[in-house]
């Protein structure tokens, strides 16, 4: 059993909870931390933070009575039998703590941020860093992918004391290296810190999470957080050169004194130069200093090219060579849902399932298949409840314009009504057709399908579930899509 004082915990980040551990406090010893209070042990201490639906400090007799020894939270709470510690910020504290009480992590720990692309630039850096022959993880939305591990997970960056206690079972099973994701609410919830970052990426801005950020101004500032509190200074900081949040994610890292990379066609560190577009992969020469490679993605997607890019630029800010990170990008595979073919009819028409539930991320797949399709591009996809409504008529608009064929269909409806989600979609979606069953909308585009036509079922990607209600019911666009490719 893996034991602790608490006085080890605070450390000397904070000199204001070092002041309250008088006496016997000092040297309470916990078996472990959480900030749930159903999760509490015997010899725990619990962090009672405030969350978005519930603030922890309602928990804390409840975590006393599960066997807490000792509590932190953000303000003074009575509460017999245990030393009630305070802290203007707690959830800073629980991610200090989970990192010195675990320990452990991958050598080299890099970060990307940024609303599309992330889980592609953590996939692709783990592959360049295997090809080179590192034992490497990615860490993201589809999960953890280690050697001999692969599960899927429900966050893009998990929980303090999950992610810390990750990191070191990592480190123990030898990974050297590790690429994770780092999302706008895990950055605000300071769910990174004390992760020890060797380099970090950003890729771009679009519009998410207008649901909990109050302003893209808000949500811009939360990603930057990476490289304005969590990177240290003069680490590498890798930055797509190309989108129109660029130049103040360049500007952001320049300030915090880092050494900026930029990559793309506006890139300085890797110089896009030109792309060829085929069917299925993509070549494209880049320009490194005075060097001139030829690359070859064999993914299909002008943006899966910006996201080889970054990751190239992380492998090699990290000390592989640029020969040997671009000879990588050759044999990648693509994040699980990510513009993910699945199949094709007998006359070669094309099926993919992507995970685009944004309006920048389906614009982009849309743009991406059309230099290849001859035919028609045909689209379901729909939008989740309980999630920034304000885009479900954006993405309409931009499915409608850039799709020849667009059935509207339901994504995870969870708490609201699914034939309002599709309302305020089709209320932008000039000619779509509305089927509210996900499995009927895939088998009737299935059917439309002709030679040289493109199929794109987007929002879900990689997802097993649909949530409808407070129930989540088996599900998988792969599964359904390969069933009615299978039926034709």
């Amino acid at each position: 059993m893996q034991l602790m004082k608490i006085k080890d915990l605070a450390g000397t980040d904070f000199p204001e909870l070092s002041a309250q551990l008088t006496g016997d406090a000092a040297d309470i010893e916990v078996t472990g931390l959480t900030a749930d209070s159903r999760q509490v042990k015997p010899g725990d201490l619990f962090v009672a933070v405030a969350g978005t639906k519930a603030n922890g400090a309602v928990y804390i007799a409840d975590a006393i009575s599960r066997g807490a020894v000792a509590v932190v939270a953000g303000e003074p709470h009575q509460q017999a039998g245990v030393p009630i510690l305070t802290l203007p910020d707690p959830r800073r504290f629980l991610a200090a703590a989970a990192a010195a009480f675990f320990g452990r992590q991958p050598e080299t720990m890099v970060a990307v941020t940024g609303t599309a692309g992330k889980t592609s630039v953590a996939a692709f850096t783990r592959q360049i860093w295997a090809h080179s022959g590192f034992s490497a993880a990615m860490i993201g939305t589809t999960g953890v992918v280690a050697p001999g591990r692969t599960e899927y997970g429900s966050l893009t960056t998990p929980e303090p004391v999950s992610l810390h206690r990750l990191l070191a079972e990592l480190a123990d099973a030898g990974v050297t290296h590790a690429a994770m994701e780092a999302s706008s609410h895990g950055l605000d919830q300071n769910r990174l810190d004390g992760v020890k970052l060797a380099a970090a990426a950003f890729t771009n801005l679009g519009r998410d999470h207008m649901d909990y950020h109050p302003t893209v101004e808000h949500y811009m500032a939360s990603k930057m957080r990476l490289f304005t509190t969590l990177l240290p200074k003069g680490s590498p900081a890798v930055i797509f050169a190309d989108g129109e949040w660029s130049g103040e994610a360049i500007a952001t890292a320049r300030n915090a004194g880092h050494d900026v990379r930029t990559v793309g066609r506006n890139g300085d560190y890797i110089s896009l130069k030109r792309v060829e577009h085929f069917r299925h992969k993509q070549s494209a020469e880049v320009h490194v200093g005075d060097d001139i490679f030829e690359i070859h993605v064999p993914l299909a997607g002008d943006f899966q090219v910006a996201n080889a890019l970054v990751a190239a630029g992380l492998a090699m800010s990290t000390g592989i060579p640029a020969k040997a990170a671009f000879a990588a990008l050759e044999r990648l595979e693509g994040a699980s849902g990510r513009l993910e073919l699945v199949g094709h009819t007998k006359d070669g028409a094309l099926a993919y399932v992507d995970y685009a539930h944004k309006p920048d991320a389906l614009q982009n797949v849309l743009e991406s298949v059309r230099p290849f399709t001859t035919g028609r591009v045909i689209l379901v996809f729909g939008c989740g409840g309980d999630r920034d409504r304000g885009k479900r008529p954006i993405m309409g608009e931009i499915a409608s314009r850039l799709a020849d064929v667009v059935i509207v269909t339901d994504d995870n409806p969870r708490s609201e009504v699914p034939e309002v989600i599709r309302a305020e979609i089709m209320a932008g979606a000039t000619g779509a057709t509305e089927i509210g069953d996900r499995a009927e909308a895939i088998r009737t585009a299935v059917a439309m399908l002709r030679s040289g036509d493109t199929l794109i079922v987007a929002g879900k990607g990689h997802e097993e579930g649909q949530t409808i209600g407070s129930v989540t019911l088996p599900f998988s666009d792969h599964a359904e899509l390969m069933k009615a490719l299978g039926g034709l």
